[in-house]
């Protein structure tokens, strides 16, 4: 995608106006191959997470984000889990809704939560956990300076099987 016309998103807080958004790709099954989640949230549990969150990373040991469009309305959901703070790093986890995929809103949503884990949360790493026949994604993480090629062999467990997975890991000061 031509880097001009990339979407302007916005990376915000969650409110509790966000509790069908969450419930809606929390328990999306189709999602659950690329996360550590298997079982379906309910919407009480989900509306306490939201208001039981602090939103710092120091805090909550991750940081959750709603990925915002131009008009405001919600694309996905950007964190950072897994927080580090000896260490410096994070993970990125990320989900688009289907209808707002391939369009360039993961790439934004990337390269903002970036400059926010650069410049807000002194990160001086962000990795991610790739499944390998996740091509999309692995296309998305390294245009955007992501590299790796550590395999996790029998990393995720989808469908039945076993899937390797890659690492990429970013690490911001050297950009």
């Amino acid at each position: 995608m031509d880097k001009d016309k990339r979407p302007e998103v916005t990376l915000r807080a969650m409110e509790p106006e966000d509790l069908d958004v969450l419930y809606h790709v929390e328990n999306d099954n189709s999602m659950w191959n690329i996360s550590t989640s298997n079982v379906p949230y309910s919407r009480y549990a989900l509306h306490n997470y939201i208001a039981d969150a602090k939103n710092d990373i120091y805090v909550d040991g991750q940081v959750r984000l709603m990925i915002e469009k131009e008009n405001g309305k919600v694309v996905g959901v950007i964190d950072l889990v897994n927080f580090d703070p000896k260490h410096h790093r994070a993970e990125l986890g990320i989900i688009i809704m289907d209808k707002f995929r391939r369009r360039g809103y993961a790439h934004a949503a990337v390269t903002k939560l970036i400059s926010y884990a650069h410049n807000m949360l002194q990160l001086s790493q962000i990795y991610a956990i790739v499944d390998v026949e996740n091509k999309v994604c692995y296309q998305c993480l390294t245009s955007l300076g992501f590299a790796g090629d550590s395999i996790l062999h029998d990393w995720l467990y989808c469908n039945g099987s076993y899937h390797d997975a890659i690492v990429l890991q970013f690490f911001i000061e050297k950009q």
